[in-house]
């Protein structure tokens, strides 16, 4: 791939470290599926992707893998495709299953330098940050984008600092309950909107939620301390 243009930035160097981080993404919905495409574009080479969901026609309105085309195709495999698309260099794991309790220490070890936690389900969200953790794996973790129409506006905080986000306040007893004092999160300024049922989402919000940890783990990536 030509990284030309981000070299401008941050130099050869930079992008020659970038390029040799190994990331997993867990959930390559409507947050994942951006969170990988950001990372591909800036240059990482080795991903591994975890979801165990197929495409469907209501994930056309906000999700990177969703096409008339792509319905009924597993996430994962969709989201790989398109990503060997922008750089055919790349080494992508595909892992078309359910991360949980049972699988995620063979899932996921210490050779990831980052871990994205992009999961809708609260359990696997708190298997996955507990495992990581407790095994010192570096993870950053997206809390709420549904239920929001406003202009998103997301910022990294601690999850014991985050408001007005419903995921959050869920998984902030799940994991005092299980010892967890700190965790990098990705939450929103706006609120969500009471609406029951079905969780409705708009376009921009799972994509701005991705493109902000994108961003999030490349600055962490070149501040990194030689």
């Amino acid at each position: 791939m030509d990284t030309s243009r981000n070299e401008i930035l941050i130099g050869k160097n930079a992008q020659e470290k970038i390029k040799n981080k190994k990331i997993a993404i867990v959930g390559v919905g409507g947050v994942g599926g951006y969170v990988a495409t950001i990372l591909a574009r800036s240059g990482v080479e080795n991903l591994t992707l975890v979801d165990f969901d197929k495409v469907s026609s209501s994930n056309i309105n906000r999700q990177v893998v969703a096409l008339l085309s792509t319905i009924g195709r597993s996430k994962v495999e969709v989201l790989k495709s398109q990503l060997l698309e922008i750089n055919d260099n790349m080494r992508i794991d595909a892992v078309d299953t359910k991360l949980c309790a049972e699988n995620v220490a063979s899932l996921i070890d210490e050779s990831f330098d980052y871990v994205v936690d992009a999961i809708d389900s609260v359990s696997d969200k708190v298997s996955l940050i507990c495992h990581c953790k407790k095994n010192n794996i570096k993870i950053i973790s997206a809390m709420g984008a549904g239920n929001r129409v406003g202009v998103p506006k997301f910022y990294l905080t601690d999850i014991y600092k985050t408001h007005d986000d419903g995921l959050a306040k869920v998984m902030r007893k799940k994991l005092r309950a299980e010892g967890i004092d700190n965790l990098e999160v990705v939450t929103s300024e706006e609120k969500a909107l009471s609406v029951g049922g079905t969780v409705g989402s708009m376009s921009y919000f799972p994509a701005m939620c991705g493109i902000t940890i994108g961003a999030i783990v490349i600055n962490k990536i070149l501040n990194e301390k030689e």
